[in-house]
């Protein structure tokens, strides 16, 4: 068997800055199949994103289900509660978006930036996370907030990649289930890698 050459390492090098993350997001997708294990599963991903970049492990798939293990019991009332939080924003803009009047569209606004908030901090959650399982769910929480809040380039770092990845990833067959969720852990771990 021959050795690859540079250039096909360098090829395969890149295939897996797209391979290991699509199958951290396929993980991801089963776990979320039980509606409100998203945030341990988020955090799951955050966990094997971490350990890949790292130290180079690329058991991405399976990686997630063993991260996950480590962050059900801490994160999972908190997905809870924040699962019943999105179904009740949802259906206050669904009822708002049918209304007008400049109390109604305040409104809005403030669910949509409420959103926005939650959306950045749960995915800085799951990139703190991700970078010290050891922790606490205390510790995640400060790291969290820190990492979402306290530089606006930071949280609008990650704010636009939990934005644009999704819609970025639909020239991929299945790439918001795939990718939507794993590229923005991936930006937020970068991101907390420079701060």
């Amino acid at each position: 068997m021959t050795r690859p050459t540079g250039l096909s390492r360098r090829a395969l090098d890149w295939l897996g800055w797209v391979a290991n993350p699509a199958a951290a997001g396929a993980a991801f997708t089963v776990l979320c199949l039980g509606i409100v294990t998203w945030l341990p599963a988020l955090a799951a991903v955050g966990f094997v994103l971490n350990r890949w970049r790292t130290d180079g492990d690329t058991r991405c798939f399976t990686g997630v289900f063993v991260g996950w293990r480590k962050y059900w019991r801490p994160l999972l009332p908190h997905s809870v509660l924040m699962t019943i939080a999105a179904v009740i924003a949802a259906s206050n803009l669904s009822f708002l978006s049918g209304r007008s009047g400049p109390l109604v569209l305040t409104l809005f606004m403030i669910h949509v930036g409420l959103i926005a908030a939650a959306v950045t901090y749960h995915l800085a959650l799951a990139v703190a996370a991700g970078r010290n399982p050891s922790g606490s769910a205390a510790d995640w929480r400060r790291t969290a907030f820190r990492l979402a809040f306290t530089s606006v380039p930071r949280g609008t770092a990650l704010l636009s990649a939990a934005v644009a990845a999704p819609v970025f990833s639909l020239v991929v067959p299945a790439g918001p289930l795939l990718l939507g969720t794993t590229v923005p852990v991936l930006v937020g771990l970068l991101v907390a890698d420079h701060s």
